[in-house]
C-alpha cells in the first residue's frame, strides 16, 4: 500500500502528462500546417484567367462594365482562383492572388471608371417651399397643443 503523500506527489506529474498528450494532439484535433507553395499557385492561376477570358469573349465588349452581363463568369473566375490557391496550400485571398486578379481587372475593366454625380441645389422656389412646409407644420402643431392644453374644459 502506498502512502497518501506519494499519491499527492504523483498527481501533478499525471496532470502534466495528460496536458502533454492533449497538446500533442492525442485529444483528436491534430493541426497540419502546410506552407504555401507560391510557385505552384502562380502556375495554376493563369488557367483561371484563360477560362475567364474565354467566357468574356461571349460578352460584347460594350457590356464589360455592366456587371449583370458577366456576373456568373466572374463568380466562376473567383471560385477558380480560390480553389487553385487552396490546392497549393495557400490562403485566399493573398497578395499574389490579388495581384493576378488586379491584372485581370486591368485587362477587362480599365475603362469602367465610375462617373461621379454632380449634385446641384434645386431652384430657390422649390428649396424655400421644402424648408417652409415643415417649419409651418411644426409651428401649427405647437400652437394646437398649447391651445388645447389651456382649454382643458373642451377635452372632458
Amino acid at each position: 500500500m502506498e502512502a497518501p503523500g506519494c499519491r499527492r506527489r504523483q498527481l501533478p506529474v499525471l496532470l502534466l502528462w495528460v496536458n502533454g498528450l492533449m497538446t500533442l494532439g492525442f485529444a483528436g484535433a491534430r493541426q497540419h500546417t502546410n506552407l504555401c507553395n507560391e510557385s505552384l499557385m502562380l502556375e495554376k492561376l493563369p488557367a483561371c484567367g484563360k477560362s475567364f477570358e474565354e467566357m468574356m469573349k461571349k460578352v460584347d465588349s460594350k457590356n464589360w462594365c455592366n456587371l449583370t452581363e458577366f456576373i456568373m463568369y466572374y463568380d466562376n473566375f473567383t471560385q477558380c482562383t480560390e480553389r487553385e490557391a487552396n490546392s497549393a496550400s495557400c490562403f485566399w485571398p493573398n497578395p499574389l492572388a490579388e495581384g493576378f486578379i488586379t491584372g485581370i481587372h486591368k485587362q477587362f475593366f480599365s475603362n469602367c471608371t465610375s462617373e461621379k454625380v454632380h449634385w446641384e441645389d434645386p431652384p430657390d422656389e422649390i428649396l424655400i417651399t421644402l424648408i417652409l412646409i415643415p417649419v409651418m407644420l411644426t409651428c401649427a402643431m405647437i400652437t394646437l397643443v398649447v391651445w388645447c392644453s389651456k382649454r382643458s374644459d373642451i377635452l372632458v
